[in-house]
C-alpha cells in the first residue's frame, strides 16, 4: 500500500496533512502490521492543530516531495494528533523525555516495529540549525541505527521500558501517614518558586499554572498568608493585564514567551480558558477584583461568539493566519487609528500601550502592564470598552486562525464546570443553562450506558474514553447538581466515577491508570497524579469522591478517596510542583465544609442565604439545597434537620457534625469567613 490514508480520518490536525507526498497512517493495527511486513522501523509524527513549530515542520518537510519520498522508503510514517489520542501523546513524551529530549510538539519518534521507541527528537529544521540536525540526516541516522545496530536499539528499548516502569508502576504510597501541616507546607514551598515581580512560576517562559496559582489562593483562605494571597494576585493581575490576554476579544493564550506575561504563543485551548475562568471566579469571590470580573465575562463573551461546537465547545484556536504567528491579534498603530478614528484614539493607544514601532514584530500586542495605572476613571474605562468593540469589529474582518473544531470530552468537562461555577457566583443563569446544553451534548452525543468516548467531529466518535474524561465530567456534573439540584446529575458523577473504579483501579498499587482495562494494549499503562494540559485524573477524583461521600455518606466513596490519597502520598512531598490538583484535592478531604440549606428554591429567604454562600471564597465547600421534607441520607450530619420558625435555614457542617441553625443571611456570611472557620484534622492514615 503505498498512498497517504489521512483523508479517510475526522480529525482537523490530520486532514491538514492528507494530501502530503508523505505516506501517512492513522495509529493502528495495520500500520504496524505493515511494518512488520517490509521490516521497517516506524517513524511517529504527534502533534496538534494549534501548534506553530508543528505547521512549520509540515511546510519545511512533510510537503517537501523529495524528503517525503525518503520518509517513504525508510519507514512506515504515522501521525497522531495529541489531543485526540492524549494516552499516545503521554506515553511517547514520557519515553522522549527519559532519552533525553525536552518534549513538546512536534514529537518526532523513531519505533520498532512494536512501538517501542529507539530514538527520540522533536522540531527538526529542513537544514541544520545549531544544535538541531537537519531532518534528512535524522531520517537516514535511526534508519541505519535500526538496520545495523539490532542490539543498541533492543538495548535502548528495555532502558526506556525500565524507566517508565520505574514512573508509572512503583509504589508512591507514604512510608507514614502525612502530617497535619501538609498543605500548609506545600503552599509554602510552591509560593517559594514563585516569581516576586510578576508573579507565576519563575522562569522565562510563563506558563499560567492554574492549580498551583489555587494552591496558594486556598493556602491563604486557611491561613490568612498575606504573601500566598500576593503572589495569587499579582499572578492573575499579569495574566489579566499583560499580553497573553486577548484584550480585544477575550480569552487567554497558552503561554508567555517572557517573565512579564507580553509576549504570548498565541494559541488559545480551551482546557486553558475553562481554568482561567474558573480561578478567577474563586478568587474574585474573595476579593472583589473588578478586572477579575470582568475577564470572566470577556472570555465566557468569546467562548460563546468563537468556540462553539453545536452545545459544546471546540478544543482550540491555531496561534497563526496567513503564515503569521500573531496576525490576527496584533496592530499596528495605523490600524488601530484607523478603526478608531473620531474615538480619543490617542487615550487608547497610552493606556494600551500602542506605538509606531510596535512590541512585537513592528506590530502591537495590546496590554495595561505598567504606566497608566489600571484601572482609570469608570468614564475612561467605559470609553475603552467601545473601542475594544470597535477593534474586535475591524478584526473579525481579518482571515482568522484555524480552529480546531473537534469536542473532547474531558475539556468540556472542565468549561461545564467553570460555567456552572461562575454561573453561580456572578449570577448568570445563560452562563449555567450553556453548561446544561454543554452536559447533555456530551451525554448524547459522546456517551453510551456509564461509557465515555473522548471526542466527536461531525457525528463521529472517536476513541473510548481516558480517565480525565471521566474525571472531569464527573466533576462537571457535581458542579451542575450543586447549580441546579438535578438528582440526574449526581447519578452521572456516581455512575462515571463507579466506572472509574471498575474499569481504571490499579489493584497492586492503587491509583486510576490512564486507560481503561478494555482499551487497546499499548507498552505499559500510565499512572500518575502528575497534571498536564488538564488536572490530572488521580487529582480531580481524590475531591469528587470525597465529595460523593459527603452528599450520600457513602463510606465507599471515603474509602475510595483515602485510597486515593495514599496512592500517591509520597509524591507530595517529591513532587509538589506537578502535583496541584492532587493536593488540592487533599484539602477537600481534610477540610470539607458541607452546606445545607432547607427552603423552597423559589423563597427569597433562600435565595439570600444561598448567596451568602456565594459571596464567599470557599473551595472546599459542598453546597446542599434542599426543599422541605426532601430527605437526606441518613448516614448524613444534616440527616432530620429542618426549616426553623418556618423560615430557610442553613447549617454548616464539618467532620460530620453541623453547627446551630441560621436563618439569618448575614450571620450565615460571617460565620462563613475563612480562615477562622478552618480546623486542621490530621488527614487519613494507613492504607485504605
Amino acid at each position: 500500500m503505498s498512498r497517504n490514508l489521512l483523508d479517510r480520518e475526522t480529525s482537523p490536525y490530520l486532514l491538514l496533512h492528507k494530501d502530503n507526498p508523505v505516506h501517512w497512517r492513522p495509529w493502528g493495527p495495520q500500520a504496524f502490521e505493515e511494518a512488520r511486513a517490509q521490516n521497517k522501523p516506524i517513524l511517529l509524527s504527534v502533534g496538534y492543530t494549534a501548534c506553530h513549530w508543528c505547521h512549520v515542520m509540515n511546510q519545511e518537510s512533510f510537503q517537501d516531495p523529495d524528503t517525503a519520498a525518503l520518509m517513504n522508503d525508510l519507514f512506515v510514517n504515522v501521525k497522531v494528533d495529541r489531543e485526540e489520542r492524549p494516552d499516545l501523546d503521554q506515553l511517547y513524551q514520557t519515553a522522549a523525555a527519559h532519552m533525553g529530549h525536552s518534549g513538546g510538539w512536534p514529537l518526532t519518534m523513531f519505533l520498532t516495529p512494536s512501538g517501542e521507541p529507539f530514538l527520540a527528537g522533536g522540531y527538526l529544521p529542513r537544514e541544520e540549525r545549531g544544535e538541531l540536525p537537519a531532518f534528512r540526516r535524522a531520517l537516514q541516522t535511526s534508519a541505519e541505527l535500526y538496520r545495523d545496530k539490532p542490539e543498541q536499539v533492543a538495548n535502548m528499548n528495555q532502558q526506556v521500558l525500565q524507566s517508565l516502569n520505574g514512573v508509572w508502576n512503583r509504589n508512591m504510597r507514604a512510608a507514614q501517614g502525612l502530617p497535619s501541616d501538609t498543605l500548609d507546607h506545600a503552599a509554602i514551598r510552591v509560593g517559594q518558586r514563585f516569581d516576586i515581580f510578576y508573579g507565576g512560576v519563575t522562569g522565562l517562559l510563563k506558563f499560567p499554572s492554574f492549580q498551583l496559582t489555587e494552591l496558594l489562593w486556598r493556602g491563604y483562605l486557611r491561613t490568612a498568608s498575606a504573601p500566598l494571597q500576593y503572589l495569587t494576585q499579582i499572578t492573575l493581575d499579569g495574566m489579566c493585564l499583560g499580553g497573553i490576554y486577548d484584550h480585544v476579544g477575550g480569552g487567554i493564550s497558552r503561554y508567555s514567551v517572557d517573565e512579564r506575561w507580553l509576549v504570548p504563543h498565541f494559541e488559545k485551548m480551551l482546557y486553558d480558558n475553562a481554568q482561567f475562568i474558573d480561578i478567577l471566579t474563586i478568587v474574585w469571590q474573595g476579593n472583589r477584583n473588578r478586572h477579575y470580573a470582568e475577564r470572566v465575562e470577556e472570555t465566557i463573551d468569546w467562548l460563546f461568539r468563537e468556540m462553539r461546537a453545536g452545545d459544546a465547545f471546540a478544543s482550540s484556536l491555531d496561534a497563526e493566519s496567513e503564515g503569521q504567528e500573531g496576525l490576527y491579534y496584533t496592530w499596528t498603530e495605523a490600524e488601530v487609528d484607523a478603526a478608531l478614528a473620531g474615538t480619543f484614539t490617542q487615550k487608547f493607544k497610552e493606556a494600551y500601550h500602542v506605538t509606531r514601532d510596535g512590541n512585537f514584530n513592528g506590530r502591537n500586542i495590546l496590554n495595561r502592564l505598567g504606566l497608566p495605572p489600571y484601572p482609570q476613571s469608570d468614564a475612561d474605562e467605559a470609553l475603552f470598552r467601545k473601542q475594544r468593540a470597535l477593534l474586535l469589529e475591524a478584526r473579525m474582518k481579518r482571515v482568522p486562525p484555524m480552529r480546531d473544531d473537534k469536542v473532547l470530552a474531558d475539556c468540556n468537562g472542565l468549561i461545564i464546570a467553570a460555567l456552572a461555577n461562575a454561573g453561580q457566583a456572578f449570577r448568570r443563569k445563560d452562563w449555567t443553562e450553556a453548561a446544561v446544553r454543554c452536559f447533555d451534548f456530551v451525554v448524547r452525543n459522546m456517551s453510551e450506558g456509564d461509557r465515555l468516548w473522548h471526542s466527536w467531529r461531525n457525528g463521529a466518535r472517536g476513541h473510548m474514553g481516558f480517565a480525565d474524561d471521566y474525571a472531569h465530567m464527573a466533576r462537571a456534573a457535581l458542579a451542575l447538581w450543586e447549580a441546579t439540584s438535578g438528582e440526574k446529575y449526581l447519578q452521572h458523577a456516581a455512575q462515571w466515577s463507579n466506572l472509574l473504579n471498575m474499569m481504571f483501579w490499579d489493584n497492586v498499587n492503587g491509583g486510576l491508570f490512564y486507560t481503561a482495562a478494555d482499551d487497546e494494549p499499548l507498552m505499559l499503562r500510565s499512572r500518575s497524579a502528575i497534571d498536564n494540559n488538564l488536572p490530572s485524573a488521580n487529582g480531580v477524583m481524590v475531591a469528587v469522591m470525597a465529595r460523593l461521600y459527603l452528599i450520600t455518606g457513602d463510606q465507599g466513596w471515603r474509602d475510595r478517596s483515602n485510597a486515593l490519597v495514599q496512592a500517591f502520598s509520597s509524591e507530595i512531598g517529591r513532587n509538589y510542583m506537578a502535583i496541584g490538583a492532587f493536593i488540592n484535592g487533599l484539602e477537600v478531604v481534610m477540610h470539607s465544609l458541607q452546606i445545607v440549606i432547607i427552603g423552597p428554591r423559589d423563597h427569597t429567604g433562600t435565595h439570600e442565604l444561598v448567596n451568602a454562600v456565594l459571596g464567599r471564597s470557599l473551595p472546599t465547600k459542598t453546597l446542599l439545597v434542599m426543599e422541605p421534607g426532601q430527605n437526606l441520607s441518613q448516614l448524613h450530619p444534616a440527616f432530620g434537620k429542618t426549616m426553623q420558625n418556618g423560615q430557610p435555614t442553613a447549617y454548616i457542617c464539618q467532620h460530620m457534625t453541623c453547627g446551630a441553625p441560621i436563618t439569618n443571611p448575614v450571620t450565615l456570611s460571617q460565620k462563613l469567613q475563612l480562615p477562622k472557620i478552618v480546623q486542621t484534622i490530621p488527614p487519613p492514615k494507613g492504607n485504605a
